[in-house]
Formats: structure tokens, C-alpha cells, sequence
């Protein structure tokens, strides 16, 4: 039985999916393929990959789908979304629904080999982190390691990234986080260029846990700067 990390590469185009291929067996990853976004699915439920390297534009279900897919049946294996378009809004529907990053192609074999170091490396971490860890601010519960959140005693349903937002918001209650911060802590990017991902999910979050989002009672936007979460009694 092989010891090496699995990953799924999901590509319908042949010669990127060969490179990617070539590319992660050289860095001494066993590879799976699927050239669909129906065998993507499969190939998780029956490979249990450690990570999926997606693309965005794929035959039958495309990459958005699989994405949705895959987290709705609480599938957390970690996806890295391919885009050949570059554009920002690609990158945060693709964030929105669970990707955990992208590359745009084209890109070079060194980029795929880091990022998926990367990924799996920050996979790795939340894995073995045992202890339970209990947030609380006023009405609002979390359990990062069980990913499950409460308020007022009633569950709420959070996308991956939403809920990667909260918990670094509750470890940081009163503190003012700059957009740039959030970025670089929930999505690892240390560039300013995406920053309107933070405005998105802020605003799913305040959706969430907010009773009225014109004057939140959790998260302050700090004008200029970011935003602060503030502790309740």
C-alpha cells in the first residue's frame, strides 16, 4: 500500500492534465484523473483523495458544481480551483463555494508543486489539532474542529471560508483586522489585489449573525481599514 498523498486532478483538456500529471508524480504524489465534473465527484467518494486539483470550465458539471457538490456531502478534502480566465470575480465564487485556492493558468510546474505543498501543509495542521476549542462571544458559539457554530442555541450553516472567517474573528474579538490581514490569515494571499473576497464574506456573515446588518451588533466596519468583531456579555 502506497504511502505517497493522493491527488485527484480534474482536467478535460489533455495536455494540462498530463503536465499536472507528470508534474505531481515527479514531486512524489499518486495521481488520480477525471476528465468531468460527474467522474470528479465519483473519483472522491471512491479514491479519497487528499486533494483535488479542479478545474473551473469542465464538461457535464462544471467546477463550481463539483465544489458545491463535494462541500454539501461534507466532504472537506482540500480543492485547488484552475481558471483560465484570471478574472476576480472567477476567483471569489470559486473561494465562495470552498476552494481552498486557484491557480490561473497558464503556470509553471514549480507553482503547481508549491501550492500544493502549501495546501496540503495548512490541511495537515487543522487535522491534527485535537483539543476542542470552544469560541464564545454573547449568544454566539463555535467549535472550529467540528466546524459548527450556534446562536441563540440554533445551528447556522456556514460555506468553508465563511466559517475559516468567523473563527479568526472570535480568536480576535476587539481587535481592528485590516482587510490585508484577514486575506493573508483565511486565505493565505499576502496581495491587496482581492481583497473584495473579505467584503464579500463579511456580508454573508453579517447575513448570518447579524439581526439587522445596517447596524451589526457583531462586526464593526472600521472605516478605511477593515473590520472589528466586537465581544459581547
Amino acid at each position: 500500500m502506497s504511502n505517497k498523498q493522493k491527488v485527484l486532478i480534474v482536467e478535460d483538456e489533455q495536455s494540462i492534465r498530463k503536465l499536472l500529471e507528470y508534474t505531481l508524480e515527479q514531486a512524489n504524489y499518486q495521481t488520480v484523473l477525471a476528465i468531468d465534473g460527474e467522474e470528479a465527484i465519483r473519483q472522491t467518494m471512491d479514491e479519497s483523495p487528499d486533494l483535488i486539483i479542479l478545474d473551473l470550465m469542465l464538461p457535464k458539471t462544471d467546477g463550481i458544481e463539483v465544489c458545491k457538490t463535494l462541500r454539501r456531502k461534507n466532504i472537506e478534502t482540500p480543492i485547488i480551483m484552475l481558471t483560465a480566465r484570471g478574472e476576480e470575480m472567477d476567483k471569489i465564487i470559486g473561494l465562495e463555494m470552498g476552494a481552498d485556492d486557484y491557480m490561473t493558468k497558464p503556470f509553471s510546474p514549480r507553482e503547481v508543486a508549491a501550492r500544493v505543498k502549501a495546501v496540503l501543509r495548512r490541511s495537515g495542521e487543522k487535522t491534527f489539532q485535537t483539543e476542542e476549542q470552544r469560541l464564545q462571544t454573547g449568544q454566539l458559539v463555535v467549535y472550529p474542529e467540528r466546524f459548527e457554530a450556534y446562536l441563540n442555541d440554533k445551528q447556522l450553516e456556514f460555506t468553508r471560508k465563511e466559517f475559516d472567517l468567523l473563527v479568526y474573528f472570535m480568536k480576535n474579538l476587539n481587535r481592528v483586522l485590516t482587510r490585508e490581514q484577514l486575506l493573508l490569515a483565511v486565505w493565505n494571499y499576502d496581495f491587496a489585489g482581492d481583497t473584495r473576497i473579505v467584503d464579500v464574506h463579511v456580508s454573508h456573515l453579517r447575513d448570518k449573525i447579524e439581526e439587522n446588518t445596517r447596524k451589526p451588533l457583531y462586526i464593526k466596519t472600521i472605516r478605511g481599514i477593515g473590520y472589528k468583531f466586537e465581544e459581547k456579555k
